[in-house]
Order: structure tokens, then C-alpha cells, then sequence
């Protein structure tokens, strides 16, 4: 049987969520797919019922491990397990999720045919309608957007799900339950490993606009989750000091000196905000010395090396300034 797509879990002591994952997969209703679970050095024992239960190479799907020694983050996990697919997409899926029976052929049948309307493979990825676990009527993503106040959002969080029943065009994918076009995640690079993790998926979704592929909602694969399962929490210290080091990261290899220049006024107002609001939450030097890792970063010669733009012509650069201001304006009006 061919196999169309690889499954690939991400999994860091996710011990409390990781079976009720893989059991929704195995209900799956096709067959042609693959799960290649990437576990980056937990020490929870997530694997052993795991394995056990599933055993490596076993009836269908087909399930393959592989094992970090070192806890090298959600970016390193996830081009391992691309590198590691068969298939010509790839599902990036979050241990603390459990997906419909329809969830996999839905993702597949959404970004073919996208590919088949468009004529050519320009579709790099489409997202799946996230629901929250412990509110099975909110939504908790239905698309991932920047803005030119640097600020990275989730259409669609807190409202109700039954609002988000059209497919659309999205700035990024969300890589907790999303399918890429594998060939085109290779000719952007993969996922950039100097983000760890978190605004990663933004990155390569900014990434692949720049290179004028289009990213996807469709709200008929539908996934639940838990949320911040690795991390802890929605707002703690790990995430604060990452999400403000990669921000000022992203902003640095995405736009061209002129656009930074135009976008500082907002950039401005806009971690001006953040920087208050991390201070309320008493983690507001956390967030600054994020922010000052984040410029090293830029500093470096690894920072200089993946300025994707440098490749991109002015005519794209000024189309994704009228989106970047355009969902801005999305923003401040929810």
C-alpha cells in the first residue's frame, strides 16, 4: 500500500495525553498513512505503554520511533521525523490532541485539492480546526496570523466553533494539526532549529508566502487540544524568554531594512504593550532578557544566514507589508 502521508508526533513528557493521541489516530478511516512519533528526551517515560501497545513496525498504521538523547526542541523533533517520512506530505500533530475519525483523509483531500484547483503545487499547508479539549464548543485555532505590531495570533480563540465552518486562505498554519507539502518544506529549508520552539510555524509560514505559496484553513478535519501540554501553561517563564527572543528573530531574517524601518513606529507600540503586559504578569524581565537574545541571535552568522528575503523581489515584499498591516487591523478589532 502506498503511503500518502506521514503522521509525525512531536512528544516531550507528554505521558498524560500521548495514548488518547495515538488510540484516535489508529481509528482513523484510511489506511494509506503512516505515525512516526519523535521523542525529545522525556523523562516521563512517554514511550514505554506506548510502545508497547503500538509496537514499532506493527499492523496498521505503520509505527516508527525515534529517540533524542538530548532535548533539542519542537523544530529539531519535527525535521527529524520529515527527514524520516515516506510520504509527499507530511501531518505535524501535537501530542496533547485527539483527532476525528476523519481528521487525516480530510487534511489530505484538502491540500490536493487546493494543488488541483490551482493547477500546480503552490498550496504549502492547511490547518485543521483546532477545538479546545475542555470546551468542546470554542474554538481554540482556526489560522495563525502576524501583524506589523510584531505580534503573532490565533484567529478564532475563545469564540464559538460553530462560526469557523469555511475553508480559507490563512497567513500560517498552526504546526500542532496541520499537512504540508513536504517537497516545498524542503525547498524552504524545514523549520528554522534556532527557534527551539514557539512562532516557528509563523516563520515557515511567513517563509512560504514570501516564496508565493499559500497556507489553508479547513474546518472539516477536526482535532481537540489540550494546549501547552510541553510547556506547562499558557503564559510561564520558558515561553516568555523564547516567544520574545524568536519575535525579534523572525522580524530580523523576514524583512528588508525598509520594511523594519517603516514597521518601527508600530514595533514600538507593540512591544511596548507586551513588555507591560509580561511586567503585570511578573515576568517582565524574563521577557526582556528574551528580547535581547533575540538581537544576539541576529548578531550571529547563523542568525545572518537564514535572511530568506534577501531572495525575494520588492513587488512580494510590499504585498506581505499590506497583509502584515492589514491583519493588524484584524487584530485591534477583536
Amino acid at each position: 500500500m502506498q503511503i500518502k502521508v506521514s503522521v509525525i508526533i512531536p512528544n516531550y513528557n507528554g505521558k498524560e495525553y500521548l495514548e488518547n493521541c495515538m488510540d484516535s489516530l489508529m481509528r482513523q478511516d484510511v489506511r494509506s498513512f503512516e505515525v512516526i512519533v519523535i521523542d525529545d528526551a522525556s523523562s516521563d517515560d512517554s514511550l514505554l505503554k506506548i510502545k508497547e501497545k503500538y509496537p514499532e513496525n506493527g499492523a496498521f498504521p505503520r509505527t516508527r520511533y525515534a529517540v533524542h538523547e538530548e532535548n533539542y526542541g519542537f523544530c529539531r523533533s519535527v525535521n527529524d521525523g520529515i527527514a524520516l517520512a515516506e510520504a509527499p506530505y507530511v501531518i505535524l500533530l501535537n501530542n496533547d490532541t485527539v483527532v476525528e475519525p476523519s481528521f487525516v483523509k480530510e487534511l489530505y483531500y484538502a491540500i490536493r485539492r487546493n494543488e488541483k484547483l490551482l493547477s500546480r503545487k503552490k498550496t504549502f499547508s492547511v490547518q485543521a480546526k483546532m477545538i479546545s479539549m475542555q470546551e468542546k464548543e470554542i474554538m481554540d485555532d482556526a489560522g495563525d496570523y502576524y501583524c506589523a505590531l510584531g505580534w503573532a495570533y490565533a484567529a478564532g480563540k475563545g469564540k464559538p466553533a460553530s462560526h469557523y465552518e469555511k475553508e480559507r486562505k490563512i497567513f500560517a498554519a498552526c504546526g500542532g494539526a496541520a499537512i504540508y507539502n513536504k517537497e516545498i518544506l524542503q525547498i524552504l529549508g524545514g523549520f528554522d532549529e534556532n527557534h527551539f520552539a514557539y512562532l516557528e510555524d509563523i516563520d515557515i509560514g511567513y517563509r512560504a508566502k514570501l516564496h508565493g505559496y499559500e497556507n489553508l484553513f479547513t474546518p472539516k478535519a477536526v482535532v481537540y487540544h489540550a494546549g501547552s501540554a510541553a510547556s506547562g501553561s499558557r503564559y510561564n517563564p520558558f515561553k516568555a524568554r523564547l516567544s520574545a527572543k524568536n519575535s525579534i528573530y523572525m522580524i530580523y531574517k523576514n524583512m528588508p531594512n525598509w520594511q523594519i524601518i517603516v514597521n518601527l513606529p508600530l514595533f514600538v507600540i507593540g512591544y511596548s504593550l507586551k513588555v507591560s503586559f509580561y511586567i503585570l504578569k511578573g515576568m517582565g524581565n524574563t521577557y526582556i532578557k528574551g528580547l535581547s537574545e533575540g538581537f544576539q541571535l541576529c548578531r550571529s552568522a547563523e542568525g545572518n544566514r537564514r535572511q530568506d528575503f534577501k531572495q525575494i523581489g520588492l513587488i512580494r515584499c510590499l504585498k506581505m507589508e499590506g497583509e502584515l498591516l492589514g491583519n493588524t487591523f484584524r487584530r485591534l478589532q477583536n
